[in-house]
């Protein structure tokens, strides 16, 4: 348990491990993701232990360690910072307009310390989720993936009738048959 002041009142909080949220309900990675929420404040912690940084480098932080395969988005990293800052285990060291330029407390030191085993595991994980792959892709398919993603996204938001569906799902099906022969 951590108990953190805020103000005139107490505040109890519990360390999230992972599989636990930060009240201590245990949950698992939904959808199949990357990370949890616990497991993301142990990454954040640590990158930020190597140098303060912002949300943005945060977040291309993970996104780099996973070869560009995954990036949190910042509707759970933004939460996520500003939990750990009431947790006291983080503070703004300086604002730039509206961007927070976190640093490692000495509270958060101890914490990440003292979990160290499950911080080295979350680490592990992430590294063996990149073998045989992350950063072996070219940006420009990447790029390519996310833009595919995007135009089929507007597209289906415009709506499509049944002859709409089997034109778009043909030429998707030819890409795929014209990549695996490449």
């Amino acid at each position: 348990m951590h108990e953190h002041g805020s103000g005139g009142g107490r505040r109890r909080l519990l360390r999230a491990g992972p599989g636990r949220d930060h009240e201590g309900r245990r949950h698992g990675r939904r959808g199949g993701g990357v990370l949890d929420h616990g497991e993301l404040r142990y990454v954040l912690l640590d990158l930020i232990a190597e140098k303060p940084r912002h949300g943005y480098e945060l977040i291309k932080a993970v996104e780099e360690k996973f070869g560009g395969r995954y990036s949190p988005s910042p509707g759970v990293v933004y939460p996520t910072l500003t939990l750990l800052e009431e947790m006291g285990y983080l503070r703004p060291e300086t604002m730039e307009g509206t961007r927070k330029l976190y640093a490692l407390t000495q509270e958060g030191a101890a914490f990440l310390a003292a979990n160290r085993a499950i911080v080295d595991a979350i680490l592990a994980r992430m590294a063996q989720a990149c073998r045989g792959g992350c950063g072996e892709a070219a940006p420009e398919i990447r790029r390519a993936v996310r833009n595919l993603e995007a135009a089929l996204a507007i597209r289906l938001d415009r709506g499509l009738d049944a002859d709409g569906v089997r034109a778009v799902a043909g030429m998707l099906d030819r890409a795929a048959a014209d990549i695996e022969r490449s």
